[in-house]
């Protein structure tokens, strides 16, 4: 439980833009940083010779992002969200100068831990932020600002990472998040004004330290086991194997005997929650895959520059983008939501059907088809699953829902670039071998070829020798599509499954009693500058912070189908 250490604050129309500013300035960093090194990956992994090992660079920045989930989540809840969205810019901006200076490769995957120590923080603490300040039934009509945000990384991340990467170095795709990273925390530090708190209940210190050692040890196994130089016969794969069943069996331990845990056992009993959180998990195991190495596989495979490479992405981002402010404008309208899991789950996997038949000799138009599809579907289902595992539950658990529904659609991603990358970087290894091989490379030359390949390098080498290089990168990438399908499909009968239930119309932070919302905030506020305000105004507005929390309780503990 907490205490709240401020007077409610008045949540008028133009506190929330402005506070949602401040939100935008945080996924505008966290989003324009993700275009640029997918796009830059290539190159980078190639000038620092880790081509073999280049899934870390992705696995290492989303098993930070995990661990630190549902700590955000529940520390935002316990002690208020504002300080904690300040560090995790600053952590991020910080990592990324480490990034920007990285002396070699596994430099370069620690300094991208380190930012996804912020960068999950952003994420999870935006949305529970959002929450707080508009009702579920309104919250879609928020979704077009934050599609313009990711629309303005997806056109300009790609571009620059590309004029990076071909007219600069491949450093500056990090040196332009530490400009962006003191814009944001400028902006966060002076318009995000939210309540603080103080906690009354024991941190739940040994719970963070279990789920994290389950959360390492569980991306571990599945990376060993999928490592030619383990697999799943080695020692080493099995001991991750039990240090992570030992984990989770302490963790639920722990977490059934503290005072306030850090994910409460008594959020898997809620079946609607459960529902949704489900689907964000089988929906991460295949999307992080796809979307983690299609550009790599635009720029070797289809032999495009990396800023193209790049920019051929901008589909599945116009797709996505689309459909899910499509989506949120028809949920706020309608109340209804269950629908767009339904398709967007058919969709992607469509797409995914269409991408196993990916070659070097398949036109770029027809590859944007297929990523635009893709996208929508994705649209369809991120942002909505979200939404019901937040309304689904008491207004004080709003964030500790939030990352945990988040948190096990990252350990989704995580198991999924580890598994599926490593099958894809296995493949491509041998095939590349084999392609040095035959142009009469020794065994070492070979190795080494393999290791450092890039696309600058790719585009010096014969003609023979590049279609078989280009060969290998489509002959290893296709085929993983195969393995995502059927997560997909069960994500389809989990939505099939999801119940419609009534969205609140109380912000998070009203029903607790921290803020005061609607006209009545509205008719504070005038009368607070001297403005004349409407005689009825504070009759038309909610009822008072004081028992909005009851009904909202209420109301969420026995949701209405509709």
């Amino acid at each position: 439980m907490t205490t709240t250490s401020e007077a409610p604050l008045l949540l008028t129309k133009r506190r929330i833009w402005i506070i949602f500013g401040a939100l935008i300035a945080g996924m505008l960093l966290s989003s324009l940083d993700q275009t640029i090194v997918s796009t830059a990956m290539p190159t980078i992994v190639g000038q620092l010779g880790g081509v073999e090992h280049q899934v870390w660079l992705t696995t290492a920045y989303l098993l930070a992002t995990t661990i630190v989930m549902p700590v955000y989540g529940k520390f935002g809840d316990v002690l208020g969200r504002r300080n904690l969205f300040l560090i995790a810019i600053a952590l991020f901006t910080i990592a990324s100068v480490g990034c920007a200076f990285a002396g070699d490769f596994t430099q370069l995957v620690v300094w991208r831990a380190v930012q996804g120590l912020g960068g999950g923080g952003m994420m999870i603490l935006s949305q529970a932020i959002i929450a707080d300040i508009v009702p579920a039934s309104e919250r879609g009509k928020y979704l077009g600002p934050l599609g313009a945000v990711f629309g303005l990384s997806a056109v300009g991340g790609p571009l620059l990472g590309g004029f990076f990467v071909d007219h600069l170095t491949w450093q500056w795709a990090f040196y332009i998040n530490i400009p962006v990273g003191i814009a944001a925390f400028a902006i966060a530090w002076f318009a995000l004004r939210l309540p603080s708190k103080k906690a009354t209940q024991p941190i739940d210190i040994l719970g963070v330290i279990f789920l994290s050692a389950f959360t390492t040890c569980l991306i571990f196994f599945t990376d060993f086991g999928g490592n030619a130089d383990h697999g799943w016969e080695a020692i080493e794969t099995w001991l991750f194997g039990a240090g992570m069943l030992l984990a989770a069996i302490l963790f639920v331990l722990t977490e059934a005997k503290a005072k306030d845990p850090i994910i409460p056992l008594s959020l898997f009993k809620n079946p609607t929650f459960v529902n949704a959180t489900l689907i964000g998990l089988t929906l991460g195991l295949g999307m992080f895959s796809a979307i983690g190495f299609v550009p790599t596989f635009l720029q070797m495979s289809s032999g495009t520059s990396a800023a193209a490479s790049g920019l051929l992405m901008l589909p599945m981002m116009a797709g996505l983008i689309g459909t899910s402010i499509i989506s949120g404008i028809a949920i706020t309208k309608t109340g209804r939501y269950k629908m767009f899991p339904i398709i967007g789950t058919i969709l992607t996997a469509l797409a995914m059907v269409l991408m196993t038949g990916l070659t070097a000799e398949t036109p770029i138009w027809l590859i944007c088809v297929f990523l635009f599809i893709f996208g929508a579907g994705l649209g369809l289902i991120m942002q909505v699953v979200v939404l019901v595992a937040q309304n689904s539950v008491n207004p004080s658990m709003v964030g500790t829902a939030t990352s945990t529904n988040n948190y096990f659609r990252e350990v989704g991603a995580a198991l999924g670039v580890a598994v599926f990358g490593t099958i894809f970087t296995n493949r491509l290894t041998e095939n590349l071998t084999g392609v040095f091989t035959n142009a009469g490379a020794n065994a070492t030359d070979a190795a080494a070829a393999t290791s450092t390949i890039d696309p600058q390098t790719l585009n010096a080498l014969p003609d023979v020798v590049r279609d078989g290089v280009v060969a290998a990168y489509a002959d290893a990438l296709a085929p993983v599509f195969w393995y995502l399908l059927p997560f997909i499909g069960l994500a389809f009968l989990l939505a099939l499954m999801l119940k419609q239930i009534t969205l609140s119309d109380v912000a998070g932070m009203v029903a607790r009693g921290e803020a005061v919302g609607g006209a009545e905030a509205e008719a504070l506020e005038a009368a607070q500058h001297g403005h004349p305000t409407h005689p009825d105004a504070a009759d038309a507005a909610p009822a008072a912070p004081s028992d909005a929390g009851d009904r909202a309780d209420a109301e969420l503990k026995a949701p209405e189908p509709r």
